[in-house]
């Protein structure tokens, strides 16, 4: 089913709608915006007001002196994709035009309102380049040796004790939506340490509220892990070996840790600087994790531990086995895309 996307003269009739429900104009825009995005600005809306308080009530355009100026979509469509963030009553004022001029032509050459998404760093060329070498030594790797049942991965996250989820709410015509309070400035939280592979999880710690990792503390976790991986991965440690993934944090690339990598004879992926979208724990495990944490609160660490035992338990091996799999097809989605970020 197809995205209904409203022209001017819905949004007119809207106004309308809501002016006979005495709202007034900035409630009349949060309700619009709310549900079609930023397709009206608040000064269009008490100018829309102000005409249907003196008693007009037509939803057309006032005639303008002067000659009309016609709009170049070719022009718009250069302007747009210069600066996307653009709004429409910047346009507006560059073309010299109505606002429902420039909805209208914006519909016509196929340009729709979307939110922007963040990123996780502002990649420059070098690390572009670094993430493209990265990728294709990594395919090139695994089509010789088909590693990934032999990788190893472990990331970091901070667990909320709070974890707030404003979802949409059924209501009747008026009445007011139930409130959800924002997390405060300095929640209370506790470190997830984690690694798995494709069959599932092999060892997790929690750390103990506020607490980080330093480079000791992460070669005591590794040394943990090894017997966790002996005890539940003997054939991995005997056959085939151990390739370790993780990111590029300080803790993890400190030389006292890679001499404790090494004296387990493990091998270390490598990994480009600032490429959580190629880490299976950001773009799979955390992922899912956020949306089961969602809503939920806990009393105390013990509290928090139980949870993230049922979710690692109430995950089948497949779902384990997509997230390293995925790699893959995220190592040559780095290259498709030039470096830059996977948009998903």
């Amino acid at each position: 089913m197809g995205e209904y996307i409203p022209d001017s003269s819905h949004i007119r009739h809207c106004l309308l709608m809501e002016y006979n429900k005495k709202c007034n104009a900035s409630e009349a825009h949060r309700n619009i915006c709310d549900i079609y995005g930023d397709v009206i600005s608040i000064r269009q809306c008490q100018e829309w007001f102000s005409r249907f308080r003196s008693g007009d009530f037509s939803l057309q355009d006032k005639p303008k002196s002067g000659r009309p100026s016609a709009l170049d979509n070719n022009e718009l469509r250069a302007l747009v994709e210069l600066n996307p963030r653009q709004t429409i009553e910047d346009m507006a004022q560059t073309f010299g035009c109505s606002w429902s001029t420039i909805q209208e032509h914006l519909l016509a050459i196929g340009k729709h309102y979307r939110v922007g998404k963040w990123v996780p760093h502002k990649l420059s060329e070098e690390n572009k380049q670094m993430r493209i070498s990265t990728c294709q030594s990594l395919l090139i790797k695994h089509e010789k040796e088909q590693f990934l049942r032999s990788l190893v991965t472990g990331d970091e996250k901070w667990i909320l004790f709070e974890n707030p989820a404003c979802r949409k709410q059924y209501l009747s015509r008026g009445q007011k939506p139930l409130t959800t309070a924002r997390s405060s400035l300095h929640p209370k939280k506790a470190l997830l340490c984690v690694w798995w592979d494709q069959i599932g999880i092999i060892h997790f710690e929690l750390l103990k509220m506020g607490q980080t990792v330093t480079a000791d503390i992460y070669c005591q976790q590794l040394e943990r892990l090894h017997e966790a991986l002996i005890a539940k991965r003997p054939a991995m440690v005997n056959r085939r070996g151990i390739i370790l993934q993780q990111d590029n944090a300080r803790p993890h690339t400190a030389k006292v840790t890679q001499l404790k990598i090494k004296s387990f004879d493990w091998d270390i992926l490598s990994h480009p600087p600032y490429s959580p979208d190629i880490a299976p724990s950001d773009y799979h495990l955390f992922r899912s994790l956020q949306h089961f944490l969602a809503g939920k609160c806990f009393d105390d660490i013990d509290a928090v531990k139980n949870a993230l035992l049922e979710y690692f338990d109430s995950k089948k091996p497949s779902f384990y086995q997509e997230g390293i799999e995925n790699l893959v097809q995220r190592w040559t989605d780095v290259i498709n895309n030039d470096g830059d970020y996977i948009d998903k």
